[in-house]
């Protein structure tokens, strides 16, 4: 049985939650003196006050049955917001159709960074930072900073589903959940705040700083500018974004630990050596085709090569160039790209590292497991043995990743769009990469696709934020049986 008095409550704390931020981003218009601050204002009010309408008192102890109250909440988290997200694009006249503004909306919130906007840079500043915005909450995950702000989750001990089924052991921060989100989303603040002084210091005008911030951060990609990051010619600001995004990709347990001094949990971590390597092997390739291509200078080549694989790597989806006119090598290797993701426990979406690791590994063993049928060989990750209950969870979670990706690419096609089109637009919704290669890759848009191709879109965007399984069990009929 569901107690659904409790998931009310959770709902209506988040509404009004969201419905705060709604009055920073009317601040921000206000002090640009646009119209559009009065539909913030409307639009935080009438979020607010549905809040309110579905705030449901509890009694001292509230009876919780299962962990099917924290399916339904993270999934519903994400919906609900990505819904009442839509209200300043609409009431703003920024987007006409509400199909349009979800599909923006909820672009946001699962840090796709796939538009439908054709002028971004004709929007009044309020709704450019409220989409910048919408990242931001959606990279650190609206979990975490309701753990953070709100003692009622503690109090009635609700299981708030773990979304990532990555097997990776975690080192604590501090034993109580609360106490450490507090300190996860500290991190995450100071981490955007280094930046903007950063990106400002580098010539980049304030508004744009703040809001590049909020999406390199929450490796989202949308940009206040029609060209992206190419709209900023300066190395400088492209060094700072490579190095907040290979951030951003990383987990922000390790961040803590590098913060405090203790550089040996960093390097001694699997998972982060690991992807350290990928992102410089493949910036090492993808730099090198770029150098013996005519018009690349060995700087340009290095700085443009890095870039786009960092960003790719950790699903950010910022570009300087459109990477569709850098040859079959480079679309090939971006395309391996689109797979991995970055590590567990970061704001990056994809497969993740530490799946691809275990898998890597578990094959490996395998091989010795034919030779020596009788031997206990595990798969190890550091010091640790993981369980084999663990790898087949794994197995399961890559073969749907990978059903997911082909019935998205057929689905695509159907819309007529042609098949490394198809296959990369997949990909990028389910990996909340943001561009695709093909028709969908750098400089374009969504705005063509069929409406209700934008809400299957929309779908995979939140399968791959939520890593298909938590959405997924919501549909099964096992899940309401009491």
């Amino acid at each position: 049985m569901i107690n659904f008095r409790i998931i009310a409550r959770v709902f209506s704390l988040l509404l009004i939650f969201e419905g705060l931020f709604m009055l920073v981003s009317t601040a921000v218009s206000l002090l640009y003196q646009e119209q559009a601050a009065s539909c913030f204002f409307y639009s935080a009010l009438i979020t607010v006050v549905t809040g309110v309408i579905i705030f449901t008192p509890l009694r001292n102890e509230e009876r919780i049955y299962g962990n099917k109250e924290g399916y339904i909440i993270v999934t519903g988290i994400w919906v609900i917001f990505s819904l009442f997200g839509t209200l300043p694009f609409i009431l703003s006249g920024s987007i006409n159709s509400f199909g349009d503004a979800f599909f923006e909306s909820m672009s946001g919130f699962t840090t796709t960074g796939a538009t439908i906007l054709t002028d971004i840079e004709s929007l009044p500043h309020g709704i450019l930072f409220w989409r910048s915005l919408t990242q931001w909450l959606g990279g650190i995950g609206i979990i975490f900073i309701s753990l953070s702000a709100f003692p009622f989750f503690r109090s009635i001990n609700i299981q708030l589903t773990a979304t990532e089924f990555s097997g990776q052991p975690t080192d604590k921060i501090h034993p109580r959940i609360k106490d450490a989100a507090k300190r996860l989303v500290t991190i995450y603040f100071l981490l955007t705040l280094a930046e903007v002084i950063l990106l400002i210091f580098g010539g980049m005008p304030v508004f744009d700083a703040v809001c590049h911030s909020f999406s390199t951060l929450s490796t989202g990609g949308f940009s206040t500018r029609n060209d992206g990051i190419a709209a900023f010619t300066s190395p400088y600001i492209m060094i700072v974004i490579i190095l907040f995004m290979f951030i951003a990709g990383t987990n922000l347990t390790l961040v803590y630990f590098g913060l405090k001094g203790n550089f040996k949990k960093i390097f001694g971590n699997n998972e982060f050596v690991f992807y350290t390597l990928i992102c410089l092997i493949f910036a090492l390739i993808g730099s090198s085709v770029l150098y013996y291509k005519e018009g690349f200078s060995l700087g340009k080549a290095i700085l443009d090569g890095a870039f786009h694989v960092v960003s790719i790597i950790t699903t950010t989806g910022f570009y300087t160039q459109d990477y569709n006119l850098w040859g079959n090598i480079i679309l090939i290797t971006f395309f391996i790209l689109m797979f991995t993701g970055g590590t567990a426990g970061s704001t990056s979406g994809g497969i993740k590292i530490v799946r691809l690791l275990l898998i890597t590994k578990n094959s490996r063993q395998e091989l010795k497991r034919l030779i020596h049928p009788n031997a206990f060989i595990p798969v190890r990750l550091g010091k640790h043995i993981i369980p084999q209950s663990t790898i087949y969870n794994l197995l399961v979670f890559i073969t749907l990743y990978l059903i997911f990706i082909c019935f998205g690419t057929f689905i695509i096609s159907i819309m007529g769009y042609d098949m490394i089109t198809a296959f990369s637009t997949s990909a990028s919704m389910l990996g909340n990469i943001g561009p695709g290669l093909g028709t969908f890759g750098p400089f374009t848009n969504y705005s063509a696709v069929p409406m209700a191709g934008k809400w299957f879109l929309s779908g995979l965007m939140l399968l791959g934020r939520l890593e298909l399984l938590t959405v997924m069990i919501l549909f099964t009929r096992n899940f309401y049986k009491h």
